[in-house]
């Protein structure tokens, strides 16, 4: 049948209609997880819901919004829910995003203020419209959870702000104390999973996070699962410790909609627990590698880890001088 244009419209991701099938194969057992219930869940929906807050949890479909919820941990998406990019991976909507919502910051703060977080990841949609990338909303977000939850330590999951000159730059003054960008998968798929990104600039940005603040901690993390093999996960690796990145996520992708770039394969966690192994070796601070992993999952726990790690670093080499 022969879609209307305003069918098409209502589409979540109308650029990939008219692509063929990619059938994934069944997941295992321990890729399943609970559905989300339960009265704190409720609560943090209602919260959220009432102050009009977009999550990741939510657009991105991730399969730990049950667990963190029910903890009223939450990862708030900024900038409007419709993205300018269109990752084979993401289920983000695909689109032209309306106009920024001045108040948007604010009202972020008070839901953070709220849920009495001690720890918050706030990520965003990809904004290639805006002349600096939505870098002034990010700088606008933290300085407003800073006036109403002092005590909260703040996590930023960024668009790579490509031509945007000076746009990280200003989100960098701003000194959230972790600095997320994720690098997604290994360079050699980036034409089918991440087409709109460029490798080597998101490991540069990354990399100038460390040579302008050297205090701020630095985190990325890459899917598996897409194709890639052991080496090029190595290579990755290396990449990020030459960016002095100190904190790496690995997770297995999972796709969205049959539409979206299949899963070539599995990783058996115990695959994850020697990328882990492997990569605390190379340097890293803190690694999380599990099939569930997320760039926000178990953040707050992780943001301790990362500050106990670098102590124990810097006590180590006083030691050894």
């Amino acid at each position: 049948m022969i879609k209307t244009m305003n069918e098409i419209k209502k589409i979540r991701h109308p650029e990939k209609i008219h692509k063929p099938d990619n059938i994934s194969p069944p997941k295992p057992n321990w890729l399943r997880v609970k559905a989300p219930l339960g009265k704190i869940f409720d609560e943090t929906k209602g919260l959220l819901d009432g102050l009009n807050i977009t999550t990741v949890c939510e657009e991105a479909s991730c399969p730990n919004i049950g667990n963190c919820w029910s903890k009223k941990h939450a990862t708030m998406m900024i900038m409007g829910d419709i993205c300018t990019r269109a990752c084979s991976f993401c289920n983000v909507a695909t689109g032209k995003p309306m106009g920024l919502d001045l108040s948007e910051p604010i009202r972020v703060a008070k839901s953070v203020a709220r849920l009495n977080l001690s720890h918050v990841v706030i990520t965003s949609v990809d904004r290639d419209d805006l002349n600096d990338g939505g870098a002034e909303h990010f700088i606008n977000t933290i300085t407003d959870i800073r006036k109403l939850s002092p005590k909260t330590s703040i996590e930023i999951l960024t668009p790579d702000f490509l031509r945007k000159d000076g746009a990280l730059e200003k989100v960098i003054n701003a000194k959230p104390d972790v600095f997320n960008h994720n690098l997604e998968t290994v360079p050699r798929l980036y034409p089918t999973v991440r087409p709109g990104a460029r490798y080597f600039h998101s490991l540069s940005l990354l990399a100038k996070v460390k040579e302008i603040d050297p205090n701020i901690f630095t985190k990325s993390g890459i899917m598996v699962g897409l194709g890639e093999n052991e080496n090029e996960v190595y290579q990755v690796m290396d990449d990020m410790r030459s960016a002095n990145i100190d904190f790496l996520t690995i997770g297995q992708y999972l796709q969205p909609t049959i539409k979206h770039h299949k899963v070539v394969k599995y990783i058996d966690p115990l695959e994850f627990k020697n990328y882990q192994k492997i990569a605390l070796a190379k340097g890293f601070l803190v690694v999380s590698s599990s099939p569930l992993t997320r760039s926000s999952f178990h953040a707050s726990q992780d943001f301790e880890k990362l500050k106990q790690a670098r102590v124990n670093l810097h006590n180590g080499l006083k030691r050894n001088n």
